[in-house]
């Protein structure tokens, strides 16, 4: 025998409620609420949301058995209750059926027969209430997994973001640099992937990745990496190692997307578009377009900012300097979106601007050759 049902009987003539009373106390424990009509039945139902099962007649004062039953399977907080309908009209049980009755007896009715049926519906309503309540559960359970792992996600990102923030400031402390130039090629990067149309994901990606583009001068001796004039030829191809440092310090990150694009950053930031860059003398498309975002970055921040051995040029020049090289320092896509919304990375450049910088117009004869060896 199941639990405690509850069972909702609605008859206008008494001697009715009486015989079902008499009839389903046989059940064991239950709990049979009466109602004379449609309307009263209505009122308990809003009461009691336990009633298991409801047994209707049709021929009622007020509310009939028609309206209630319609009432019923039209409102979902209700229509999950079997109604059994029992009238002494046999003719309409279709109509009954067709209304969303789910069983239908004749007076006189069989009192075992009633038992049989008043069990089986509540049966089948209680494995379909345990049914709803355990994919209720099971639902409420996932959103709270999933809102823990999204947190335990966000972690990860930002504690990738904050060791790539901190590998870069580690390179900066050597170079001389100030601790907002990787801030600014952070949100730089982002804004131009944005732009680029990158994915959500891409962009944060870029965002958290970009600091992460000069990790490798940390290998780069002080005597070239401190070098306040013009380095040779030999101390140039050294500096230009710090790309291959910086991949090699941050390989076998495939499982971390951050330290993965970071190295992406590292190798290829110094590609040129025509294929004059290095390390490797990637051109075109064969860069990455990470690498191609970040060198766009790096550029302009270099050429807009002051070291201890060079000036700051102007915002104007350091866009005229970038024009002209166009298709061979730039993707000439990237290179656009840039130009075009330069008002965005201006902006960026002042509210993560070192104090110290001043923006001076000063000669710019070796253009973006100087912007190279300054961003190293």
């Amino acid at each position: 025998m199941m639990n405690k049902i509850t069972i909702l009987a609605v008859d206008d003539i008494e001697m009715n409620l009486r015989i079902m009373r008499d009839v389903l106390r046989g059940l064991g424990e239950i709990d049979l609420l009466e109602a004379r009509n449609g309307k009263e039945a209505l009122a308990i139902l809003a009461q009691r949301p336990d009633v298991d099962i409801v047994l209707l007649d049709l021929e009622m004062p007020v509310m009939n058995g028609f309206e209630a039953l319609r009432y019923l399977k039209v409102h979902e907080r209700f229509r999950g209750i079997p109604v059994i309908v029992v009238t002494s009209d046999k003719s309409e049980v279709r109509k009954t059926l067709e209304m969303g009755a789910n069983d239908f007896m004749a007076k006189p009715f069989d009192p075992e027969e009633l038992k049989l049926r008043v069990m089986n519906h509540v049966r089948s309503k209680k494995l379909g209430d345990l049914a709803h309540d355990m994919t209720d559960l099971l639902e409420k359970e996932i959103v709270r997994k999933t809102a823990a792992l999204r947190k335990s996600l966000d972690f990860s990102r930002q504690a990738e973001f904050e060791i790539s923030l901190r590998l870069g400031r580690a390179a900066e402390y050597r170079d001389l640099e100030t601790g907002m130039h990787i801030r600014r090629i952070s949100e730089m990067s982002k804004e131009l992937a944005v732009l680029r149309g990158l994915s959500a994901e891409e962009c944060e990606i870029v965002r958290h990745a970009s600091p992460l583009h000069d990790v490798g001068k940390i290998g780069i001796p002080d005597r070239i990496l401190l070098k306040t004039g013009k380095l040779d030829p030999e101390e140039f191809h050294v500096m230009k190692m710090h790309a291959v440092i910086g991949g090699k310090i941050l390989d076998e990150g495939e499982k971390f997307p951050v330290i993965e694009a970071g190295k992406i950053i590292a190798l290829q930031h110094h590609e040129k578009w025509d294929g004059s860059g290095y390390p490797n003398g990637l051109a075109g498309t064969d860069i990455h377009i990470f690498g191609r975002i970040v060198m766009v970055a790096d550029i302009f921040d270099a050429l807009t900012s002051e070291r201890p051995y060079k000036k700051a040029f102007s915002f104007e020049k350091a866009f005229e300097i970038m024009e002209a090289d166009r298709g061979v320092f730039f993707d000439p896509q990237l290179l656009d979106l840039f130009m075009d919304n330069r008002a965005v990375f201006m902006r960026i450049k002042e509210e993560f601007g070192d104090h110290a910088a001043q923006r001076n117009n000063c000669d710019d004869s070796n253009k973006l050759l100087f912007a190279e060896s300054v961003a190293g």
